[in-house]
């Protein structure tokens, strides 16, 4: 199992809490654990961050092999089964957005390969298709990136 970054969590830390000039610890806790197997993304998730031409982009730029390719029969049946919980559970405009959108294939990757989910947002009641509750309907694990950090045991220190 490795955690499948959303593309909010590289995009809400550079803008808030992590950014690289005051935690760049952070973003090198991102490389460790990606070289050892354990924090990935799907291209789908690099595409978006380069299309913001910022720090972001350069960073993901040059970590091509942190974002995996999709396009393997495997990820087709996850992606199946999430297309028809999607047309059962909502209606037209939320339907296309989400389809549409790399959450679905953030969602359907991590179905596929056993990955959990490490997402910003948070589960909707109502009428759009948000990342929480897609896991949940695939049984796919979903956590914050706080929760990840968590669980992982990352600390980041003060250089004295």
């Amino acid at each position: 199992m490795a955690y499948l970054l959303d593309s909010n969590v590289f995009i809400e830390a550079k803008n808030h809490y992590y950014g690289p000039a005051i935690c760049p610890g952070f973003w090198e806790w991102l490389d460790h654990a990606h070289a050892n197997g354990k924090v990935l993304s799907i291209k789908r998730v690099r595409d978006e961050l380069m299309g913001r031409q910022d720090w972001l982009s350069n960073w993901a730029k040059q970590r091509r092999t942190m974002f995996v390719e999709t396009n393997e029969g495997q990820t087709y049946e996850s992606l199946k089964i999430l297309t028809g919980w999607v047309l059962d559970n909502y209606t037209g405009a939320a339907q296309a957005k989400f389809l549409g959108d790399a959450d679905f294939v953030l969602v359907g990757y991590a179905h596929a390969y056993k990955h959990m989910v490490v997402t910003t947002e948070i589960a909707s009641s109502g009428k759009q298709v948000k990342i929480p509750n897609a896991c949940k309907a695939m049984d796919v694990g979903c956590v914050n990136p706080f929760q990840m950090l968590a669980a992982e045991k990352v600390k980041f220190y003060f250089p004295k």
